[in-house]
């Protein structure tokens, strides 16, 4: 079993910058696609993210040239960097995974089986 446990929400001002991770540790074995989703209140589950084994990364539209999801495989570290922040980026950020050799092309919450409990982030203007 994996445990995911992120970090690094914070409130900021618009135009900011934040770093999430998301530590996964339990039993890690072979290769795994990790994402970032995130769900504001009131709102559906929205993928922002994937990163598969490869490096080969998927981005929502929303967030393209302003987000960077990136691993530190070495510390099964899960990191997203979060740039030129507004407030419809408000929300709590959840990481998500699977152990399998690819990602899908489409941010499907139904993918992935290990999640974590989010870390929340507030854009204020």
């Amino acid at each position: 079993q994996v445990q995911l446990v992120e970090s690094g929400g914070d409130s900021v001002q618009a135009g900011g910058s934040l770093r999430l991770s998301c530590v996964a540790s339990g039993y890690i074995t072979g290769r795994y696609c990790m994402a970032w989703f995130r769900q504001a209140p009131g709102k559906e589950r929205e993928g922002v993210a994937t990163i598969d084994p490869y490096g080969k990364t998927v981005y929502a539209d929303s967030v393209k040239g302003r987000f960077t999801i990136s691993t530190d495989s070495g510390k099964n570290i899960l990191y997203l960097d979060l740039d030129n922040l507004n407030p419809e980026d408000t929300a709590v950020y959840i990481c998500a995974g699977r152990f399998v050799e690819s990602c899908p092309n489409d941010l499907r919450a139904d993918f992935f089986i290990a999640w974590g409990q989010g870390t929340q982030v507030t854009v204020s203007t």
